[in-house]
């Protein structure tokens, strides 16, 4: 047996241990198993005293069988009888209240031979406390003491060491039980899966025995409960952050979600606060302490003292259906860019703002990849009419409401951004806020499909004639192409301009190679991607639309067919002198 005694039930909380009268190894024969006053005798009504099949009883080793049926005494099978080792639980206490465990906890609780529970050096143990009710003075009691409270250790292989040596241990005094044919409960606060430290024992024993997890209320649902305000609602995302997590993550995650829970604050609580007000989530979250225990606690966190906060506390950003955030004074517009196609180009920056706002403008075609919310309204418009969209959306901030311009790609790029800002500069709307947030370009995300083309320097046009002379777009390509830079072509043709691409092809072929490679890159991102490498020689114009980007190499460029077939086109940093 381990050098750490099994403690009798009578022990309280907080006590030394004394010596179990039943030890791992050379025990007596395990007590008879009583059944919890008012319960059913057994969880199963044919078992008997520990380990002790009712006779003509048959029972497999691994199914789903009355706590321990198949062991006898200390573990010895009867005569003749398939040695059988215990049963192994996982058993969820919920929040704190005893009052929420569920039947099945407090069943396999009364009628296991070995109650396990997880404390600090001090002893005392929350789990055990919670079951406290359901304890006999029969139980086996196993202290599984954690050697380290703080990262801080002189163990050769670091605080991660200690405790991967201190789980190993726990598992081998639990396995102990097992061999022996004992019925042994893990107690698990919340849910035994849910950053519970159950899980250790699960991973080194569930493989070796039968075993079951007892699913418990977490701490989530507590908080919720006791705060009386919905997580979610509908489509919302629901995200679950440990407080650990480093800050920035911890920012950008509250900020692209819907509703949020923060886990493990104590210490970590004033990097999460900071984080909070940084994500603009601050004024919705709410604070839930020893949910459902004694000495509980609720308010809104940006009111809790940072010093008064303990590990077993959460952060919640409840639903924004319970909580819609206050608008700001004199309402605002924000230019986001959903980048080139759906929610997996959107940074978390644009996802917060989509979600905050009350509006939504923006062409038809880009506000489809917007999901819909309940409360915001869209006004779509055709994709000829930036300056009157822009108007519309001062006009909408300047009366109080919060609007989301939605432009594709980065809105700063040959988009929505530019058109805000010039009517934002008008006299009647100097002061109405203005944000601008990027998004992921065509230009970086045709690049990344096709490799590195964009590795060096590189220029990016637009061919379209609509807001400038064909002979600026011809003298710009020439410049540039002349400079050796790599070309990044923005809107090179639609159904009413056909030849922009053909001449443009021209143009360069007086400075570039025919074997130049040129990357088009159609609908990145979409449900029609297509990405192709062709030679600057062999560039049709008929294989170009609106919805198609042009990255033409420069003389450095080289494509490179790679061992599965796949060519690639990467631009070296380097250029010789």
């Amino acid at each position: 047996m381990s050098e750490h005694a099994a403690t009798s039930a009578n022990t309280t909380p907080g006590a030394d241990a004394t010596p179990a009268e039943h030890p791992v190894t050379g025990a007596d024969p395990a007590p008879t198993r009583h059944a919890a006053p008012g319960a059913d005798t057994t969880l199963d009504e044919q078992a008997t005293t520990t380990g002790h099949p009712a006779p003509g009883a048959g029972t497999t080793v691994g199914a789903d069988t009355a706590l321990g049926e198949q062991a006898t005494p200390a573990g010895h099978p009867a005569p003749g009888a398939t040695p059988a080792t215990g049963r192994l639980y996982g058993v969820g206490l919920g929040p704190g209240d005893p009052e929420l465990m569920t039947l099945r906890a407090a069943r396999i609780i009364a009628e296991a031979d070995v109650i396990a529970y997880h404390c600090a050096r001090h002893g005392r143990s929350i789990a055990r406390s919670i079951a406290a009710p359901h304890l006999r003075p029969e139980h086996i009691e196993e202290r599984l003491m954690y050697p380290i409270t703080v990262e801080t250790t002189d163990h050769p292989g670091g605080y991660r060491g200690a405790l991967d040596d201190f789980y190993e241990e726990a598992a081998a005094r639990l396995a102990a039980h097992l061999d022996a044919g004992r019925t042994v409960a893990v107690l698990a606060e919340g849910d035994p899966f849910f950053y519970g430290s159950y899980q250790h024992m699960h991973k080194r024993l569930a493989h070796r025995y039968p075993t079951e997890v007892v699913p418990g209320v977490t701490s989530i649902s507590a908080a919720a409960a006791r705060l009386g305000t919905p997580l979610c609602e509908a489509e919302e995302v629901l995200t679950v952050i440990p407080g650990t997590l480093p800050e920035d993550e911890l920012t950008a995650r509250l900020a692209a979600t819907d509703s949020a829970v923060v886990m493990k604050l104590g210490r970590t609580f004033p990097a999460v606060r900071r984080a909070m007000e940084t994500s603009g989530r601050l004024d919705e979250a709410r604070y839930v302490e020893r949910a459902t225990m004694s000495g509980e606690r609720t308010g809104r966190l940006a009111d809790i003292d940072p010093e008064s906060v303990p590990y077993f506390s959460v952060a919640v950003v409840p639903s924004r259906t319970a909580t819609p955030p206050p608008a700001p004074e004199g309402g605002e517009v924000v230019v986001v860019g959903t980048g080139p196609a759906g929610p997996l180009w959107l940074t978390p920056e644009t996802r917060r703002a989509l979600a905050d706002a009350d509006e939504l403008v923006g062409y038809t075609t880009y506000l489809d990849r917007v999901p819909h919310r309940p409360g915001q309204i869209r006004h779509g418009s055709d994709n000829k009419v930036e300056s009157e969209r822009a108007e519309f959306a001062l006009d909408l901030a300047r009366r109080g409401r919060r609007v989301a311009v939605v432009s594709g790609g980065d809105p700063g790029v040959f988009a929505m951004a530019t058109a805000v800002l010039e009517v934002a500069s008008q006299d009647a709307y100097r002061d109405v806020p203005v944000r601008v947030l990027p998004g992921v370009t065509a230009a970086n995300a045709a690049a990344a499909r096709a490799g590195a083309p964009l590795g060096h320097d590189y220029a990016v046009l637009s061919l379209s004639d609509r807001l400038k002379p064909w002979e600026v777009i011809a003298e710009r390509l020439r410049a540039a192409a002349a400079a050796d830079l790599v070309l990044a072509l923005y809107n090179p043709g639609s159904r009413s301009r056909t030849w922009q691409v053909g001449k443009a092809r021209e143009l360069l072929l007086e400075h570039r190679a025919p074997d130049t490679p040129v990357v088009l890159g159609r609908d990145v991102g979409g449900p029609e991607e297509s990405v192709r490498i062709v030679r600057l020689g062999e560039l049709d114009p008929d294989q170009v639309d609106m919805r198609t980007i042009l990255l033409v190499g420069s003389s450095q460029t080289r494509a490179v067919r790679r061992g599965d077939g796949h060519e690639i086109v990467w631009t070296p940093r380097r250029y010789p002198e």
